[in-house]
């Protein structure tokens, strides 16, 4: 086997095993001593499945969303994919991303390329300024949270050994070494993102096309219609998450508030690359949901119902892409 071949291997174990080890590791250690049988009980006698039913419908309104909102972005680059292969192509990226944490912002431009001929380069450009809007979202939901909900993001640090007194607890808190496992993963996975950011950059005419693509958020097709597609998708994920509470009994009291605060705390917990956040998620939403008093058996069955089956659904989604791609573009196929 040649160097650039063993080179190869490595960097896609890197990618797979990684990531699930992470996540496994959290989940491991998140879940001992969980009793798995109450998860059982709960789905056969004590979960309503018309309210999570209902709030699945906003996970897929997001994707529609998402996908709506890529087309604007792609029209000033004089590139018109339709409207349903790019929705699709989020279907199957949000799939994808589940194999390998971020491979599916490629693999969504590589799908319109294939279906749409649209540039490669420059759609990846556009998704990397989706990603940095989608960035300044979180941060403005975060700063609004943290100032309706400070003592409770207090007591959150506190508990995670990440406030100014950590230094005292430092080697007693499993907490904080979690908190600190899941900050450097996210940082080692920067790295190696950039990393083959600068392989692909000794491709002609890349970097240049990746910043048209960057740049045509400033001549976005029909701007005011950008906002609200912006505003929409995350709305829908707050829904997605949040209707959740409504089905199971030890939930259904939180209210609003404190479901903002759970999706603002599980938003930067996904960021850690593990298969959609498992691990890191859990760890972060089951610590927030004993802030405001459920139990930590509770907490741990809301955790892996709503995690596994809104999982589930982006499986379902990803396949449901993959089968229709073909199907409604049978004349357009370009060879690859």
């Amino acid at each position: 086997m040649e160097r650039t071949d063993i080179k190869k291997w490595i960097n896609k174990v890197f990618q797979i095993t990684l990531p699930l080890i992470l996540g496994a590791a959290i989940l491991v250690w998140t879940y001992h001593g969980f009793d798995f049988g109450q998860v059982r009980q709960v789905l056969t006698e004590g979960m309503d499945y018309g309210w999570m039913l209902f709030s699945l419908v906003f996970g897929v309104l997001a994707h529609l969303f998402r996908g709506w909102r890529w087309n604007l972005a792609l029209y000033p680059l004089g590139e018109y994919p339709k409207a349903s292969n790019s929705v699709y192509a989020i279907f199957v990226s949000y799939a994808a991303n589940l194999v390998v944490p971020r491979i599916g912002e490629v693999s969504r431009c590589g799908i319109l390329s294939k279906f749409d001929n649209v540039s490669f380069s420059k759609s990846l450009g556009t998704v990397v300024s989706e990603r940095l809007i989608d960035s300044v979202c979180v941060l403005l939901i975060t700063g609004v949270t943290l100032v309706l909900q400070s003592g409770i993001f207090a007591r959150f640090f506190r508990i995670t050994g990440t406030d100014g007194a950590f230094f005292l607890h430092l080697f007693t808190s499993t907490n904080f070494y979690i908190t600190v496992a899941c900050i450097v993963a996210a940082l080692v996975f920067l790295v190696w993102m950039i990393r083959n950011l600068a392989v692909f950059a000794r491709v002609k005419g890349l970097i240049q096309n990746m910043w048209i693509g960057c740049m045509s958020i400033r001549k976005v097709h029909r701007p005011w219609l950008y906002i609200v597609y912006t505003a929409a998708i995350w709305a829908c994920y707050f829904l997605h998450f949040y209707l959740t509470f409504y089905s199971f009994a030890f939930s259904a009291s939180l209210g609003w508030m404190a479901g903002l605060v759970l999706f603002v705390v599980g938003s930067i917990a996904v960021i850690v690359p593990t298969p959609n956040g498992a691990g890191p998620w859990h760890f972060a939403v089951i610590t927030m949901m004993m802030m405001y008093g459920v139990s930590k058996e509770d907490a741990g069955i809301f955790a892996l119902l709503v995690h596994g089956i809104q999982t589930f659904l982006l499986i379902l989604l990803g396949i449901y892409g993959l089968v229709a791609l073909p199907l409604t573009n049978k004349h357009k196929i370009k060879d690859v």
